[in-house]
C-alpha cells in the first residue's frame, strides 16, 4: 500500500500543477460543454501514458530527443493560437447567462481540443512518461504497477472534481467580467507554456 499512496501523491502533485490541461477542463465545467466526457478523455490519457512510463517508454523518449522536439514546437504553435483565441473572447462581453443561450460547440471539436492539448504538450511526456516511470522504477514486483494505479487514480480523482467543482463557480461567472478574467488567465496560461516550450530552441 505504501506504494500505492506515494503513487496518488506523487501523481497528484504532478496533475494538479496549473497546465493547459486544466484550465481547458475548468473552463469546459463552467460552461457545462461536454465537461464529462473531456474530464473522462484527459484521465484516459493520463491513464495510457502513466502506464507507458510504469512499463519503461521514458527511456525510448529520452534515447531519441527528435520526439520531444516534435512535440514542443507543434504545441507551441498550437497553444499559442489557442492562447490567441482565448484573448480574442475575453473582449466579448459574456456571462454565464449568455453563454448557455449559444451552441456550446460540437463534441467533436472538444475532444480534439483536448487531444491537442494533451499530445502536443511534451509536459505530458516528461511529468507521466519520464518522471513518473523513473520514480516507479524504485518498486519491485507488484509495487511498481501498485504506484502506477496510484497515479491514475488521482488522475481520474482530480479531473473529476475540477469538472464537478466548475459548476460551484457558476454564480460568479454570471458577471461578465468574470469571464473575461478567465480567458486572459487561459491565455497566459497557453503562452507561458508555449514559452517554456520553444524558448530553448531561440536562445
Amino acid at each position: 500500500m505504501q506504494a500505492f499512496i506515494q503513487g496518488v501523491g506523487i501523481g497528484g502533485s504532478l496533475i494538479m500543477a496549473v497546465g493547459a490541461q486544466n484550465a481547458f477542463v475548468l473552463k469546459q465545467g463552467l460552461k457545462r460543454s461536454h465537461s464529462l466526457p473531456i474530464a473522462a478523455l484527459c484521465s484516459i490519457i493520463d491513464a495510457l501514458m502513466i502506464t507507458a512510463g510504469v512499463a519503461g517508454l521514458g527511456h525510448l523518449i529520452l534515447a531519441f530527443p527528435l520526439i520531444k522536439d516534435i512535440a514542443s514546437i507543434g504545441g507551441a504553435i498550437f497553444l499559442l493560437v489557442y492562447g490567441a483565441k482565448a484573448l480574442k473572447s475575453s473582449f466579448v462581453s459574456q456571462s454565464l447567462a449568455q453563454d448557455g443561450t449559444k451552441a456550446t460547440g460540437s463534441l467533436k471539436a472538444a475532444v480534439l481540443t483536448t487531444l491537442g492539448i494533451s499530445f502536443l504538450n511534451p509536459h505530458l511526456y516528461l511529468d507521466t512518461v519520464v518522471l513518473l516511470g523513473s520514480i516507479s522504477a524504485q518498486f519491485e514486483g507488484a509495487d511498481r504497477p501498485l504506484f502506477g494505479a496510484g497515479a491514475v487514480l488521482a488522475s481520474f480523482v482530480w479531473f473529476f472534481s475540477l469538472s464537478f467543482g466548475a459548476r460551484y463557480l457558476s454564480p460568479l461567472f454570471q458577471k461578465p467580467k468574470a469571464w473575461c478574467y478567465l480567458d486572459r488567465f487561459i491565455c497566459l496560461t497557453m503562452w507561458t507554456i508555449a514559452t517554456v516550450l520553444i524558448w530553448p530552441y531561440i536562445v
